[in-house]
């Protein structure tokens, strides 16, 4: 099989055409329980577009995400008052480090939205959703939610209220970057995701502040163009959306007491042996004899595929794990061995780490406590001063030419401009690449180049130059500083 390398292969090259990479939820904790890469998680299908912000704030979109209208198969359990811990990557799949962007700053917020079925398709987008969590810019610590969030690993806890009636929802955190809403035209960048998860609860509160996605925010709301490299910055920020949801807040239906307490919708299969996203391995048939043997390789490769077929942004790590336990059944049918299917223990892939706990770094919620924050995450820097003068090795003309503003603190020399990944560069539409670090010196424009390192260049490599490509010319924006 090889559909998890051409995948790869195609996220990494369309990712040059994108204009950066940006950030996408890919899985959850309940507690300290890993739920799993994209297990229970609407995503993108679109590989080369699942980390990209969703544009115009009055898209369907802006409800679940890119695709967000599809329902995936499972639905994870979570109990009222448990805490989810949200997490974001760079990097779907996890294959490098990192969640978002230094120069991504802004608030994060959380909601939810009862339904009848999570698995469900189209039921995100609309009315009926309530806010449990919102945290903007945090004057003790001078930093913004995201900033949290890349100094916790990309990770983003909430408390779920406790008093909200069981059933069916869809939990979704939202991160807003706001490092060109001062453009024009305004261009706020929103990350979402949807989780679905069934509330097992002995509450019955319907939550009365609900808003509808889209329509709960416009481009003529003061946060959408919040300038945030204004010096001294103008806070506090300009909220938007209902008022948070506080457990015992909201009235108690006498309805929602009858409503179905046990969960028949998305549960993991009980012969599921392997999973791989929300994709679920059933045991093989047994057989003993030849013809049994054969027909139990084919339904294991027949699954094989599917799991390939439906791998999303996360990846397909686990198909090839259940691709190595099919060659072995396959391979026990042709020495004579007709008695199985053998165990696929040994083929089992890696439990993922389950959450440390920790306090949290975040104030803001439906309730408070200590939340699982991850194993011991490094302290949370202030962001550097945007109007800094200082300059280090790499200076010319009174000026960095290498690293500034929010990856640290420099100006840039003469003639050059700082992009939103903190790096120096010119205002060239299509640079060249003759000035970048690591890379031969050639005029060339980006798309040619793309071209000559595809041909040449492994997978892992591309992924390498996409990088370093997207870091150091920058091009999805020059910000001048004067």
């Amino acid at each position: 099989m090889h559909v998890f390398n051409s995948k790869a292969l195609l996220l990494a090259a369309a990712a040059f055409d994108a204009v950066s990479a940006h950030t996408a939820f890919t899985n959850f904790f309940v507690g300290t329980e890993p739920m799993g890469d994209g297990t229970c998680v609407r995503m993108s299908n679109d590989l080369s577009k699942a980390t990209d912000p969703i544009r115009p704030v009055t898209s369907q979109d802006m409800a679940c995400g890119v695709n967000g209208h599809k329902g995936v198969a499972r639905i994870c359990p979570a109990d009222s008052g448990s805490d989810l811990t949200f997490n974001f990557r760079d990097w779907p799949d996890g294959s490098q480090p990192g969640s978002l962007d230094k120069s991504h700053v802004g608030p994060c917020s959380v909601y939810m939205k009862k339904v009848d079925n999570s698995a469900a398709d189209d039921n995100a987008a609309g009315p009926g959703w309530f806010k449990i969590f919102e945290e903007d810019y945090d004057n003790t610590t001078a930093q913004w939610c995201t900033s949290k969030i890349m100094a916790n690993n990309g990770k983003l806890p909430v408390k779920l209220p406790t008093d909200l009636a069981a059933g069916y929802y869809l939990v979704r955190p939202e991160l807003l970057a706001l490092h060109q809403a001062d453009k024009t035209p305004a261009d706020p960048q929103f990350y979402v995701g949807c989780a679905q998860i069934f509330l097992q609860s002995s509450g019955s509160s319907v939550p009365k502040d609900t808003v509808s996605i889209p329509g709960y925010v416009n481009m003529q709301d003061p946060a959408m163009t919040f300038d945030i490299w204004t010096a001294p910055k103008q806070l506090s920020f300009p909220q938007f959306g209902p008022p948070t949801y506080q457990s015992g807040s909201s009235k108690r239906s006498i309805e929602t007491r009858t409503t179905q307490l046990k969960q028949t919708f998305g549960l993991k299969p009980a012969n599921c042996i392997m999973e791989n996203d929300n994709w679920c391995g059933l045991t093989l048939p047994s057989y003993s004899d030849e013809k049994g043997c054969w027909a139990s390789a084919q339904k294991c490769w027949d699954q094989s595929k599917t799991c390939y077929d439906s791998a999303g942004p996360v990846g397909s790590k686990n198909c090839k794990n259940w691709e190595s336990y099919c060659n072995s059944v396959k391979n026990a049918c042709a020495g004579g061995n007709f008695n199985g299917p053998p165990s696929a223990k040994s083929f089992m892939p890696a439990l993922p780490e389950r959450l440390a706990t920790t306090a949290s770094p975040f104030t803001s919620g439906s309730d408070t406590g200590s939340q699982d924050m991850g194993a011991a995450q490094p302290k949370a820097e202030a962001l550097p001063s945007m109007t800094s003068s200082s300059t280090g090795d790499n200076s010319v003309n009174g000026g960095s030419i290498d690293t500034c503003g929010s990856n640290g603190g420099l100006k840039c020399a003469t003639g050059y401009c700082c992009s939103s990944h903190g790096y120096c560069g010119t205002n060239d539409a299509n640079p060249p690449l003759e000035n970048v670090r690591g890379f031969p010196s050639t005029s060339e424009p980006i798309s040619l180049v793309v071209l000559m390192l595809t041909s040449s260049t492994g997978n892992h490599e591309l992924l390498e130059i996409k990088r370093e490509l997207q870091k150091r010319i920058g091009f999805d924006s020059f910000r001048c500083f004067s």
